[in-house]
């Protein structure tokens, strides 16, 4: 898994693990083995936003809507 995708792509790849989890007809090694990558982009998706929260608060100062 390369951390170096876009932001976009990590939520499509991880919109279609979703997908194919819900279908609920594939192997239990396999539902583990999607649900293990899941996971792993769920939390750098996270780490995207944080990061991008972090520069739009040192470029401006404080986020949109906080006063």
């Amino acid at each position: 898994m390369d951390d170096n995708n876009t932001f976009e792509y990590n939520m499509d790849r991880l919109s279609k693990l979703v997908a194919e989890l819900e279908k609920g007809d594939i192997p239990l090694e396999r539902a583990v083995e999607l649900y293990g990558e899941g996971v792993k982009l769920s939390a750098i998706c996270r780490r995207q936003l944080d990061d991008a929260k972090i520069k739009i608060t040192e470029d401006h100062g404080e986020l949109p809507g906080e006063e």
